[in-house]
């Protein structure tokens, strides 16, 4: 069986023993320097001015609405649109937040949103923010996506937990955006065990995060901004570490996820190139396959693979490609599928699957699964997979 990923970390025996090394020696396993070290290399890294580092890409996700909300960019029962095609907890905040998701149909060729699907919803339902999904490493048209948005003032955010590394048009994905969000779950591009982040330009909003991420606390930030906020709030010096200025949770992550974060990054170029040549050496062979439908690439200058998508032309054929695969290769759904199939959301939104029709997330959900790809596959089972799909 070719597993969707074969360690917890890349280099896993130098790494676990560098992590033995590090929780023995730390005088302190809660938030601190080590996180901060890597909020520094991966905003660096992404090419972004802040990150803000979480213990999950979902908590990402959470606390990035509520930030926004916090700051009054959004307001309760605002329209929000989102990629079908995705993830139950970019979805899920909406709700919880009392935001009004407004789902938006994939294209089929991508399997992400384009700036003509969103340009049509919007004319019916003007919505206020827009929270895409660059899917499995992959985009439509995020330059025009951004245009748009600017254009009619809609917040645009962007889930980016599966695309690290992926570069379009000399922009990296994640960049396009307010805001990113990145995951760091075992199996995805670099792993901290659990952890995830925010990445953004916009100071505010990266202060208000840290903000939301520690119970609404200040701790987190530096002098100078918690001195403002105390003046601001008339805080007396005793209270100060005990005063909540805003909606928050708990979400912090730990000195040993930084740790991690800090050691995988060493690997993350090496880690990137070997997904970029699994992918591009297996699409050459598996979509020539004509009972699949191929996902366009060639307009991305570099595409950081997080998991191959298989998308057949017909159900049957779908079953009959996951008895090759029994056994043999694992294989998952394509992230979440369409969203509104899922159980909570038809709970919670009964009537938006009759009044949104995405037919081509559906054809995804119905007739679509994905591989891992990950940086530690061989040659001999690069070949197993080109013999199971091709």
């Amino acid at each position: 069986m070719i597993e969707l990923i074969k360690s917890t970390f890349y280099k896993e025996e130098q790494t676990k023993n560098e992590l033995i090394a590090f929780i023995k020696s730390a005088s302190k396993l809660s938030l601190g320097k080590e996180c901060e070290k890597f909020e520094i290399n991966f905003a660096k890294k992404q090419d972004r001015k802040y990150c803000i580092f979480f213990n999950s890409g979902s908590s990402a996700n959470l606390c990035l609405i509520q930030a926004l909300l916090n700051l009054r960019r959004l307001q309760k029962k605002d329209l929000v649109g989102f990629s079908s095609l995705t993830w139950a907890t970019n979805v899920m905040p909406l709700i919880q937040l009392g935001l009004r998701p407004i789902p938006i149909d994939v294209e089929l060729e991508t399997l992400n949103i384009s700036s003509a699907k969103i340009a049509s919803i919007n004319k019916r339902h003007p919505i206020k923010a827009l929270f895409i999904t660059n899917l499995l490493g992959f985009c439509h048209d995020p330059d025009n996506i951004k245009k748009l948005c600017d254009s009619k003032d809609i917040i645009l955010i962007e889930d980016n937990c599966e695309s690290l590394g992926t570069i379009y048009k000399g922009i990296k994905l994640g960049n396009f955006g307010l805001a990113s969000t990145f995951s760091f779950f075992v199996g995805h591009h670099m792993s901290t065990i659990e952890g995830g982040a925010v990445c953004t330009d916009d100071k505010e909003l990266a202060q208000m995060l840290k903000i939301v991420r520690a119970h609404g606390w200040d701790r987190n930030l530096n002098k100078q901004d918690k001195k403002n906020l105390k003046k601001q709030h008339g805080t007396h010096n005793f209270y100060s570490n005990y005063t909540f200025y805003d909606l928050g949770y708990n979400t912090r992550p730990t000195e040993i996820n930084g740790f991690l974060g800090n050691n995988q990054l060493k690997y993350l170029d090496e880690i990137l190139e070997k997904r970029n040549k699994n992918f591009l050496n297996l699409s050459k062979y598996v979509y020539k396959n004509l009972d699949l439908i191929p996902t366009k690439h060639k307009h991305i200058d570099f595409v950081s693979n997080f998991a191959m998508p298989i998308v057949c032309r017909s159900q049957s054929i779908h079953s009959k490609l996951l008895k090759k695969c029994k056994d043999k290769l694992e294989i998952r759904p394509i992230v979440g599928g369409n969203m509104i199939l899922q159980p909570f959301f038809k709970k919670y939104h009964p009537n938006l699957e009759r009044l949104f029709k995405c037919p081509n997330a559906e054809l995804i959900h119905r007739q679509g699964f994905y591989f891992g790809n990950n940086p530690e596959l061989t040659k001999k089972e690069l070949d197993q997979i080109k013999l199971i799909l091709t």
